[in-house]
């Protein structure tokens, strides 16, 4: 039996078939070269271009080229899932206005206003964290105000784990318990949460704060 791989699972997950969806019957060759070769092949080689310089570069030419149309949507939004921020699709679209054309820019501007105004999904904030996602936290659930995701990261020893909270996800007051030692360590890497310790005014935390909680102090803990 052969083994699927997990980068085979994310490219069945990632399969465009915009082209069988909408030509499938009528152009079944132009179908297969858009959802094969153009995504299937070109878009995979992310060895050779990342695929977040490839969305940069096909936003580029398609404001160049004056389509506003679905497409143009379609590579915003994959953009985004790619990692390219709100500050830094400004900067491009700006730039692009001096090269390209200021209407151009206006109607690019329009729609990518739109996109990144959006909530972050699951998958997108995936390609832009230092630490798996995991699956979702469905055995602590009860525990939780919202969604969240859990990834092990080490199991022997010292337990390590990434939780993602969804925005506005927080756990329920609690206690770590312990004989001896025990407490845990809180590291926000991503995003904006907060941390709150029984009695005390609540915490706000950034990207690279870390809080460590002794054995027995009743906290919560969640995104912003």
């Amino acid at each position: 039996m052969d083994k699927v791989t997990e980068k085979d699972k994310t490219a069945a997950q990632n399969k465009v078939t915009a082209g069988k969806d909408a030509l499938g019957d009528f152009a079944p060759q132009f179908a297969h070269l858009n959802d094969e070769v153009l995504f299937g092949e070109v878009w995979s080689r992310e060895d050779k271009l990342s695929p977040r310089d490839r969305s940069i570069i096909t936003i580029t030419a398609l404001l160049t080229s004056g389509i506003f149309d679905s497409s143009f949507s379609f590579h915003l939004k994959k953009a985004k899932e790619n990692g390219v921020t709100k500050t830094e699709i400004a900067e491009i679209l700006t730039q692009l206005a001096f090269y390209s054309g200021w209407p151009k820019a206006w109607s690019a501007f329009r729609l990518a206003k739109e996109i990144w105004s959006e909530g972050t999904s699951v998958k997108e904030f995936s390609n832009v964290s230092l630490f798996p996602i995991g699956e979702p936290n469905t055995e602590y659930a009860k525990y939780f105000d919202g969604n969240s995701y859990l990834a092990p990261l080490a199991l022997n020893g010292v337990r390590i784990s990434n939780v993602t909270f969804e925005p506005g996800c927080r756990n329920h007051w609690h206690v770590h318990k312990a004989k001896s030692g025990g407490g845990q360590i809180l590291l926000c890497t991503e995003g904006e949460g907060w941390y709150q310790e029984w009695g005390e005014p609540a915490r706000r935390l950034r990207a690279g704060d870390c809080v460590t909680i002794p054995a027995g102090v009743k906290h919560w803990h969640g995104a912003a």
